[in-house]
């Protein structure tokens, strides 16, 4: 028995392919949303309906300058905006931001 060549395994293996643009794209924002305190203070600002001031966030277990890290990491992956309105900084997540990742994750249980 002899192995296929790796141009026709490549051509032959069945599954999806994800560019390599894409992959990184998808697992910035994963590895963003992996975080514990990140994915709450993501979903309160993903379903407040307005602005939520960084001195507004509830107790997520860690001190104010980390909940203000992790905040910069979430708008660092594309998922929050944020506004300095004098010395306070306002943040709303991005509409759309989890879209390519919900139409990713549904064409794979598709």
């Amino acid at each position: 028995m002899s192995l296929p060549l790796a141009d026709e395994a490549c051509a032959t293996t069945p599954g999806r392919a994800l560019g390599a643009e894409d992959a990184e794209h998808l697992a910035g924002l994963l590895k963003a949303l992996a975080d514990p305190v990140r994915l709450r203070l993501f979903v309160r600002l993903a379903t407040s309906p307005d602005e939520v001031c960084v001195c507004d966030f509830p107790d997520v277990g860690v001190s104010q300058p980390t909940v203000s890290h992790h905040l910069k990491k979430l708008r660092e992956a594309g998922l929050v905006e944020s506004e300095r309105r004098g010395t306070w900084v306002y943040y709303r997540s991005v509409d759309g931001a989890l879209d390519r990742l919900g139409s990713f994750i549904g064409d794979l249980t598709a």
